[in-house]
């Protein structure tokens, strides 16, 4: 009853942005078009590049994000996390109020990277607490993490092939940690990132924790098609019993994302469920960690990155 009164609150916000974030992503982004970027200009961008889909590679060409994560004035620690026999290698961030909800923040494909930990930084300077953490933490050679991978490849293997049972109890894990830390003031709000992204719209179907307060969803497709998995294999996922509300963002660059979106609108508006959608014309996949890359040479990212910032501020504040 809780969490249906807050989507209600924030269901009641949030009816006419609907309409608004529409209006939104069009103009600004009909001016980067004008820059010399649109749907008929295949301009590839630098930023996009992931080597050999290698954490350890990622992780190099992140230079900037660990040049930004060294300018954070916030206090930090990482932190293991009980999960069954497996702990979480997690990276938390603290705001500078003593007392704050939290933020957890689930990672893209390859990995939780800088670009990850910079996302979940730049929540914490929002005000909120924010956790990172290794969702293949325990699943990599010998019991490792991230960095065991040493495969190009085989981390997101690995990572797209866990069922949803085992990726909804290690956030349930991170979730109860999150509960128990002095600075959390008992709420909390998931945003994923790619894969992330998905992980935490397919958790919203199926698990009710009374103090989840809102899914935010980055470029990755929901319900009623599972994501990241053999196309078309998956069984449909029903949104019956989603209890907050889920904000959406989506580029138009990343046909796959795109592609998912309709079916989810009207999955979602069918069973009457707080759904915010945010498209961004010209926009690439990840764009919040391909903007901040300096390669990045697509100013459509640039207008996502801070709408979408902006309105994840804007949200949270609603929400809590």
């Amino acid at each position: 009853m809780e969490s249906t009164n807050v989507a209600r609150q924030c269901l009641s916000s949030i009816l006419l942005s609907v309409v608004v974030a529409g209006m939104f992503a069009w103009a600004p982004t009909i001016r980067a078009e004008e820059k010399g970027r649109n749907e008929g200009v295949s301009t590839p961008n630098p930023a996009l590049v992931v080597p050999e889909k290698d954490w350890h590679a990622l992780q190099k060409q992140q230079v900037w994000a660990q040049e930004k994560l060294d300018n954070v004035k916030l206090r930090s620690e990482w932190v293991k996390v009980k999960s069954g026999t497996r702990s979480i290698n997690a990276w938390v961030v603290y705001p500078k109020r003593k007392k704050a909800p939290v933020v957890l923040v689930l990672h893209e494909a390859f990995g939780m990277t800088n670009s990850t930990r910079l996302t979940a930084a730049e929540i914490a300077e929002m005000g909120y607490v924010a956790i990172a953490a290794d969702m293949v933490s325990g699943y990599g050679p010998n019991h490792g993490d991230a960095d065991s991978f040493v495969e190009p490849g085989t981390l997101t293997y690995t990572l797209a092939h866990l069922t949803d049972a085992a990726v909804n109890a290690d956030i349930n894990a991170l979730g109860d940690y999150a509960a128990g830390l002095p600075e959390s003031n008992g709420e909390l709000a998931i945003a994923g990132l790619s894969w992330g992204g998905g992980a935490a719209f397919r958790y919203a179907t199926t698990q009710h924790r009374k103090d989840v307060r809102a899914i935010f969803v980055f470029y990755d497709i929901g319900p009623p098609k599972e994501t990241q998995k053999v196309p078309d294999a998956a069984t449909p996922l029903s949104v019956e019993a989603i209890s907050v509300p889920v904000y959406g963002f989506y580029p138009t660059g990343d046909k796959r994302t795109m592609s998912g979106l309709q079916p989810t609108k009207e999955a979602m508006a069918s069973a009457k469920k707080p759904f915010e959608w945010t498209v961004y014309q010209g926009a690439d996949h990840a764009f919040l960690r391909v903007y901040e890359d300096p390669s990045n040479n697509n100013p459509a990212n640039e207008f996502a990155y801070h709408d979408a910032m902006k309105r994840l501020k804007s949200a949270l504040k609603v929400c809590f």
